[in-house]
């Protein structure tokens, strides 16, 4: 992999085959060269990448939502945006619970709300 571009999926296994830091630096980088500055370009970088992790590794639910929502008129960069608003909301509610769930029902909640995510245009 050579650069990365939010608006061209990355092969799968270049991607995966990367250390996680290399991968937070390409979007980093990306996002510099774009002149795009997110409050917190590191924290932005790291949704990037969870995303982009969960589609490089087949999640069914992520794969899903990003094909729905860029069907719906969102640019793949858009779409990786919504979902990761997704991850950041079931992160704060996760962090907000009195009860401590299996990571199978968190995992539930969260591949939920990803498959309801609509595009908001």
């Amino acid at each position: 992999m050579t650069r990365y571009d939010p608006e061209i999926a990355p092969d799968p296994t270049a991607w995966l085959a990367l250390g996680e830091q290399a991968r937070i630096d390409s979007i980093r980088a990306y996002h510099h060269q774009a002149r795009i500055k997110p409050p917190n370009l590191h924290a932005h970088a790291v949704f990037h990448v969870i995303i982009e992790n969960q589609i490089a590794g087949g999640l069914p639910p992520v794969q899903r939502a990003m094909a729905r929502l860029m069907s719906d008129g969102l640019s793949r960069h858009d779409a990786l945006h919504v979902i990761g608003g997704v991850l950041s909301e079931h992160l704060v509610e996760l962090s907000k619970a009195d009860t401590q769930d299996t990571p199978e029902a968190a995992n539930s909640r969260y591949f939920a709300a990803v498959d309801h995510v609509t595009a908001k245009l």
